[in-house]
C-alpha cells in the first residue's frame, strides 16, 4: 500500500520522454506533409500536358481553329483564353490546367 517515493520522479521522467518523442515524431510528420503540399502544385502544372508553354498553346490553338464549330469549340476557345490569361499573369498552374482541359475539348472529350 506504501508508494516508493524513487519511484515517482522516474516513471516521471520516462513518461515525460515518450511525450516529447511523439511530439517531435509529429512535428516532422507536419513539417514534410506542409513541403510536400506547396511542392506539387508547381509540379503539377510544370509535368500536366507538358506544361504551360508557347508551343503547347500554339499546338492548341492550330487544333482547336481546325474543330468544326459546336459547342467543344466554343469551351476550347474559352479555356484557351484563360490559359493564355494566366499565363500572362504567372499562374503556371492555372495555366496549364485550363491548357489541358482546352486540349481535351479539341479531342472531343
Amino acid at each position: 500500500m506504501s508508494q516508493i517515493p524513487a519511484m515517482s520522479p522516474v516513471l516521471a521522467q520516462e513518461q515525460e520522454k515518450k511525450e516529447s518523442n511523439i511530439m517531435t515524431k509529429l512535428l516532422g510528420v507536419i513539417a514534410v506533409a506542409a513541403v510536400a503540399f506547396a511542392v506539387a502544385p508547381a509540379q503539377a502544372a510544370k509535368h500536366a500536358m507538358g506544361g504551360c508553354s508557347g508551343a503547347n498553346l500554339e499546338k492548341t490553338e492550330t487544333a482547336i481553329e481546325n474543330m468544326a464549330d459546336g459547342d467543344s469549340k466554343f469551351v476550347a476557345q474559352k479555356e484557351i483564353a484563360a490559359a493564355q490569361d494566366s499565363l500572362l499573369n504567372g499562374k503556371m498552374g492555372a495555366c496549364g490546367a485550363h491548357l489541358n482541359k482546352a486540349m481535351l475539348a479539341t479531342m472531343g472529350k
